[in-house]
């Protein structure tokens, strides 16, 4: 499967010399990488099927910096790719042969930590984690937590609307960020949101997030901070069936039961799991279920007796509870370290990202069987059954001559089953290039032109990640345009000037 990015402008990189000399000026020292050898690292991110070497890349150290590099990029007709640690799963950040890779790695300080109004300031390349890790001593922490927490940066969290496995209670990125600065196309440098829980005026943080680097480029993040809750105990769950275990999920929550996190694997993601973290899962079931409770203990003792017994009504076979916070953890660690687990028994895999309602998970993980003997590959299941968000790996070789397709159609028939019952394109990972082409299977072309319009009103030249989320550019002048049908301008009455 080919996947077409804008065709280069050969005009720029006609003047690939004179750009770079340009950047240095702004960027001085190590901050400008133009050979072919250093940028290797920064032809893919995750997804790392698809691979191009950037035109060059710059690596500001301060807003100022970013803000000198966008309006040069502006004024001269040169579109930008941003990128934050590279762990993008859906080719986010994929660079373009003549644009500039703006790295925003060295943005890694810790600029405030204001625990009277449970907040912290920081630069979007600090990781996920070191964000818990500066805030654990004084008993706080940032709840969204991917499984790749250790290294995916906090502005890319913003850039894609993060999640994790505990989502489920305490939100997505968008619910625990409060704010941000960013650089828009034009040099320009904009101030959203703060400290306060509310802000007067238009939800810009709202549009900000998720939007995969189309609308500016993010230096500065306020995120919320939350007291660690007095108790968190873990429940690891095994069914024989997996229609067994996502009736147990349903019945968790209609019965008012928020866990602090829930999550499913089937069979194949447990025993890949189980081999590389030895975290005791039983290998005699079909799917396994971990639901964390946490609050204060009297009520999370409570919440343990009652979801066992919804549990074992919904035909439980194993069930083992953790006694110690170390215990907990190594319930999660399977989890946590399924994608890697899984890079152990197959020499590649793509990783597909989908949300479907709660009550059509059997339905959908049987479609997914019938698919996976369509099309003679493996799949193994691991997700956020909570707010059922699918993370199916469908395994593959691409050395074998048609695998590599054949997981791609694979994986888009998922996400297209993923809309025919009511569910979405993506969870967290972002549309990037992956489900670019998919987008019309969820929005009308009335949708997605408005969505660009709104990039318009950020970004008027598409010079900001260009060949990402839409399926088809368009020129803002283009999207624009009156419509004139058979001679009859629209609304002939209204004045027109």
């Amino acid at each position: 499967m080919t996947i077409l990015m804008p065709e280069p402008d050969q005009s720029v990189l006609g003047r690939r010399d004179e750009i770079i000399a340009a950047l240095r000026k702004i960027v001085p020292g190590e901050g400008v990488i133009s050979s072919a050898a250093e940028m290797k690292p920064y032809e893919s991110d995750g997804l790392m099927a698809y691979r191009q070497p950037p035109m060059v890349v710059v690596l500001p150290s301060t807003t100022k910096q970013v803000s000198e590099v966008l309006r040069y990029c502006h004024q001269n007709g040169i579109k930008v790719v941003p990128r934050g640690s590279g762990t993008s799963l859906s080719g986010g950040a994929l660079p373009l042969a003549d644009g500039v890779l703006l790295g925003l790695g060295k943005f890694k300080r810790i600029r405030e930590i204001d625990f009277d109004n449970r907040a912290v300031v920081v630069e979007p390349g600090v990781t996920n984690l070191a964000i818990s890790q500066a805030v654990d001593h004084a008993g706080f922490y940032y709840a969204p937590d991917p499984s790749s927490q250790i290294a995916c940066s906090i502005g890319g969290n913003i850039a894609e609307n993060s999640g994790g496995v505990h989502c489920l209670k305490y939100g997505m990125t968008t619910n625990n960020v409060l704010g941000c600065e960013i650089v828009l196309m034009t040099g320009e440098i904009l101030k959203i949101g703060g400290k306060a829980a509310e802000c007067a005026g238009y939800d810009l943080m709202g549009v900000i997030t998720g939007s995969e680097g189309l609308l500016g480029v993010i230096t500065e993040v306020t995120v919320r901070i939350l007291r660690k809750p007095e108790t968190a105990r873990a429940l690891m769950i095994g069914f024989q069936s997996v229609e067994a275990a996502g009736q147990c999920v349903a019945d968790v929550i209609s019965t008012g039961i928020i866990p602090g996190g829930m999550e499913m694997m089937d069979k194949p993601a447990i025993h890949a799991a189980e081999a590389f973290v030895h975290a005791g899962y039983p290998l005699d079931v079909e799917a396994l279920l971990i639901i964390e409770l946490d609050g204060p203990q009297v009520e999370v003792d409570e919440l343990i007796g009652r979801v066992e017994a919804i549990a074992l009504r919904c035909g439980s076979t194993t069930c083992q509870i953790s006694t110690s916070e170390q215990q907990r953890l190594l319930f999660w660690s399977g989890r946590k370290a399924a994608f890697p687990a899984v890079g152990r028994i197959s020499p590649d895999y793509l990783c597909m990202d989908g949300t479907i309602p709660r009550a059509q998970l059997p339905l959908v993980l049987r479609r997914m069987n019938e698919m996976s003997e369509k099309y003679g590959l493996r799949v193994a299941n691991v997700f956020h059954a909570g707010d059922g968000n699918l993370h199916p790996l469908i395994l593959y070789d691409a050395n074998k001559p048609g695998e590599q397709d054949a997981a791609e159609a694979f994986g888009a028939d998922i996400l297209k089953l993923c809309v025919e019952v009511g569910g979405v394109l993506t969870g967290e990972h972002g549309v990037g290039i992956e489900k670019r082409d998919l987008m019309p299977e969820m929005f009308s072309d009335i949708d997605l032109n408005q969505q660009q319009r709104l990039k318009c009103a950020f970004d008027s030249e598409g010079l900001l990640n260009p060949g990402k989320v839409f399926p088809t550019l368009h020129r803002c002048a283009e999207l624009g345009r009156m419509h004139v049908h058979k001679g009859q301008l629209p609304f002939p009455d209204i004045p027109r000037f």
